[in-house]
């Protein structure tokens, strides 16, 4: 890549059915505006078109966003594809309705952080800055 202080890539994702992006859109454009390039996969992406963007772009962070109720399941099989691909030093964070109950197996599974809703775009921003570069190194 460039310089050792390039830009940190972020793929921001919508896996599943869920049709709500206004939440995810939020997130992508303060990450960009606090400097991150952001890629945004748009809406009803399957956990292999997920990897397949996050390995096509070259990607320091996939974030995904889900609101659906299906975390348990696509959560974990994004993390599975990252990994057979050969990316286990992309940080993976999730954001949305995802019960609290739910989350230590989400980072048990892989997912490195879960946002609720309602969390400052700044917290998510400095989680991002502290841990991409990390992942792997």
């Amino acid at each position: 890549m460039g310089a050792a202080q390039s830009r940190i890539r972020v793929l921001v994702a919508k896996p599943g059915l869920d049709g709500h992006d206004r939440g995810a859109k939020v997130v992508a454009r303060g990450l960009r505006d606090a400097g991150m390039e952001v890629i945004y996969s748009g809406l009803h992406r399957t956990p292999s078109q997920i990897v397949r963007a996050a390995l096509d772009e070259d990607v320091q962070v996939v974030g995904m966003s889900i609101l659906s109720g299906a975390h348990m399941r696509l959560l974990p099989e994004v993390v599975k594809g990252l990994k057979s691909e050969g990316l286990d030093d992309v940080l993976v964070v999730a954001g949305g309705i995802i019960p609290d109950v739910d989350q230590q197996a989400l980072t048990d599974a892989g997912v490195h952080a879960v946002f609720p809703p309602g969390t400052p775009i700044a917290d998510i921003v400095a989680y991002i800055e502290a841990n991409a570069t990390r992942i792997g190194a």
